[in-house]
């Protein structure tokens, strides 16, 4: 990529944020001005960008698993279509050459046929509020592009894991690490992408320069997916420590979980989530620099130091 050197110039929304701070990390280590939005993003002004020569959006109103808000879907377009839809527009009006948009694979959906993963031409088929809202935002973003001429470029991601990453996937590890008996070893045959932190992070730096990722969408994974079991293990490989799974048949743990109340979380664990990402390998040369093997132990590492 060619953002070497303090002339170029990038604000960072969402600088203090899992995803942010590894952005952040890696363009002032190569060099790069790198500025951080500082007022409240909905209240920047053109004034604000002036100098800027790509804005990477990284800040969002994050899916939760259990939102009490009485109106998601409002609180959601407040946050992730107005303010992304207002920080372009005054983007473009100051100049600003290039866009990059931190989105979700929500947009494309929940879940995945056996053997047909998500690809950037499939039709949008978001579940939830979150997702909605990243494909709303999308949608403006394009539509702000064909107007004013200023270069979008959208990044899908599934689950992204790595140092610092919190919810779900922290739980997961830290029974792991603990040796606790999982009822997961008969979940052998799904298949899920994931992508590692310093993986993610590559493909946004790449995109911020890249001529060809001008105005273009992009799915991104470690370019290897697992199965639930095959998670499990590889976290336990990182720790050092035996994976203890009890291969509970599937239909018994989905109704434990609904009884529980976690049958959302286990129906993310038990099916297929797939994302090919063959045009970001063709359009860009991009291939995942690090491998799910060695995200996996830079991940535990983190929680063990």
């Amino acid at each position: 990529m060619n953002t070497r050197g303090g002339d170029y110039a990038i604000l960072i929304t969402g600088a203090s944020g899992f995803v942010g701070r590894a952005v952040y990390a890696v363009l002032i280590k190569i060099g790069c001005d790198v500025r951080r939005a500082i007022r409240p993003l909905s209240s920047i002004e053109s004034t604000d960008i002036y100098g800027v020569d790509c804005v990477v959006h990284l800040a969002a109103r994050v899916h939760v698993m259990r939102d009490t808000s009485a109106d998601p879907l409002t609180e959601f377009r407040a946050a992730n279509v107005d303010v992304t839809l207002n920080l372009a527009r005054q983007a473009a009006a100051a100049g600003v050459r290039r866009f990059v948009f931190l989105s979700s694979i929500k947009v494309n959906g929940e879940s995945t046929a056996p053997g047909r993963p998500f690809t950037e031409t499939d039709a949008p088929n978001p579940q939830d509020a979150y997702g909605q809202s990243k494909y709303e935002a999308e949608q403006g973003l394009r539509q702000i592009a064909a107007e004013t001429g200023i270069e979008v470029v959208i990044i899908r991601p599934p689950l992204v894991y790595g140092p610092g990453v919190k919810a779900n996937f922290s739980a997961l590890m830290r029974a792991v690490q603990r040796g606790w008996p999982l009822p997961l070893g008969a979940l052998t045959h799904n298949r899920r992408s994931l992508v590692g932190l310093d993986n993610l992070v590559d493909l946004i730096v790449t995109c911020i320069a890249h001529p060809l990722a001008a105005n273009q969408t992009f799915l991104v994974s470690d370019g290897h997916d697992l199965s639930t079991t095959d998670l499990v293990r590889g976290l336990a490989r990182a720790a050092g420590v035996s994976a203890h799974l009890w291969p509970v048949p599937l239909v018994f743990l989905r109704m434990g979980a609904s009884l529980l109340g976690k049958g959302a979380a286990v129906q993310r664990l038990c099916g297929d989530l797939q994302v090919d990402i063959s045009k970001v390998r063709n359009v860009l040369d991009w291939t995942p620099p690090i491998s799910v093997e060695e995200g996996l132990r830079r991940t535990v590492a983190e929680m063990t130091t």
